[in-house]
């Protein structure tokens, strides 16, 4: 895994809802900002893909 990186939708206060990414290139995992330590979600990097996507078509 590389360093996790967080949301750049995320605000600067520490203590605001946050999600950090970390990407490999077979998996990505997810933790919440302020629960480094806490539980991570990991998906495959094409099912990744595949939400982000997903996201982006809905915003659109």
């Amino acid at each position: 895994m590389t360093a996790w990186r967080k949301s750049s939708h995320s605000g600067t206060d520490p203590e605001s809802d946050c999600v950090e990414v970390a990407a490999s290139s077979v998996h990505v995992a997810v933790r919440d900002s302020k629960e480094p330590e806490g539980p991570r979600l990991r998906v495959g990097a094409s099912e990744w893909g595949a939400l982000l996507a997903s996201i982006k078509l809905r915003r659109s």
